[in-house]
């Protein structure tokens, strides 16, 4: 699972960044305590590096190999353009750095169109790995599928868990909504009418997210990844102490983000608690809760670590955020896909699921966890 927007060429992506991280294992370092690691692990949990193994074979796809003299190349492809993949970019520069490859971070700014174009163009130019995050799984696995097919491509932040790609980089969304869930049973212990704010739903992390808020807050037995049973939106969904009143998407535009919450405090006179999918959505919440005069009366529940949220934490405005370490999707991409580039089938995580740990961000721990964001983004 933070600010605005910039435009690229319709013709070609813009490369907006060249990035740097990555470490050295095939698996996520141990769960960090209660803030972001400043530096990765660089081993399995059994202690074993990640290079190859004696005698591996392996061969990489087409374009995997660089020409002598030449330096390989990656792409790290997000779903918008947004703060929190500043924070991914931070860890891409640390890995591009620390693998000795070049990278080029790419942001579409309209959606599945720009997506769809970027990826085409980086086949276009003999790229050596990609790593992307879907904006719409369901409709992209046969793009993203010819892309596995001319070189190696994992995804990152949301899967496509039906293509060809190698793994996925990010968190258990649905475990990370479960723990928003109990963020806002925190923040409303006595229970209340519960609204949902995501930019889209297409994307399968906010569908996995917003069914762990739900079935968190309405007690229901957790669910797997893998048949995962999601409530369609546009009905209450009460049960115990909560309501889910609806899920209200906003496509990544911000002022329509805030006028959202404008209007469920206007439809919803006792509305008790807002909860944001994406990172942009509690920080838009919380303007629109302050100019209605209903700090403190209307509970926040956020998605990552944008500025507006740590501070909305610190004054007490927000209730808890839950991080998703967006600098180690970064770093864990660069690391992976640079192995792979170089025919290092070992930096491959088991089952394909490298799974980074979350983090719950509340008033005790934001200070320190803020200062740790704070120091990754600058050595990146």
């Amino acid at each position: 699972m933070n600010t605005r927007r910039f435009f690229f060429s319709c013709l070609a992506p813009i490369l907006l960044a060249a990035f740097t991280g990555c470490e050295k294992s095939a698996e996520t370092p141990p769960p960090p305590k209660t803030e972001l690691k400043a530096k990765p692990e660089t081993k399995h949990a059994a202690g074993a590096e990640t290079k190859p193994a004696a005698g591996t074979d392996a061969k990489p796809a087409a374009g995997a190999e660089a020409k002598p003299g030449k330096k390989l190349k990656i792409a790290y492809v997000t779903n918008g353009i947004d703060p929190f993949w500043n924070n991914a970019a931070a860890g891409v520069r640390a890995g591009e750095k620390e693998f000795n490859i070049q990278c080029e971070v790419l942001m579409p700014p309209k959606g599945i169109v720009d997506q769809k174009r970027m990826l085409e163009t980086l086949l276009v130019q003999g790229i050596d790995g990609i790593a992307v995050s879907p904006i719409d799984a369901k409709n992209q696995t046969d793009l993203i599928n010819e892309a596995c097919k001319r070189t190696k491509v994992i995804t990152h932040d949301s899967d496509a868990p039906e293509s060809q790609r190698l793994c996925f980089i990010g968190m258990d969304n649905y475990k990370a909504g479960r723990s928003a869930g109990k963020l806002v049973k925190e923040a409303l212990p006595e229970g209340g009418k519960v609204m949902i704010f995501v930019g889209r739903l297409e994307q399968l992390n906010a569908q996995q997210r917003r069914q762990g808020v739900i079935d968190e807050l309405l007690d229901r037995p957790a669910q797997g990844l893998g048949k995962l049973n999601v409530d369609p939106n546009g009905a209450p969904l009460t049960g115990g102490k909560y309501t889910i009143l609806d899920t209200r998407t906003d496509n990544f535009d911000y002022a329509r983000a805030k006028a959202n919450a404008e209007d469920a405090m206007a439809k919803t006179p006792d509305l008790a608690c807002m909860v944001g999918l994406f990172a942009y959505n509690i920080p838009n919440c919380l303007q629109a809760v302050k100019e209605a005069n209903k700090l403190g009366k209307i509970k926040l529940v956020s998605f990552d670590e944008q500025d507006v949220t740590l501070q909305g934490i610190t004054d007490g405005h927000i209730h808890g955020t839950v991080s998703q370490q967006p600098y180690l999707y970064g770093y864990h991409s660069v690391r992976v896909l640079a192995g792979l580039a170089r025919g290092e089938q070992a930096v491959l995580p088991k089952d394909g699921f490298l799974e980074v740990p979350i983090v719950e961000v509340r008033k005790g721990n934001v200070e320190k966890f803020w200062q740790e964001l704070k120091k990754l983004n600058a050595g990146g």
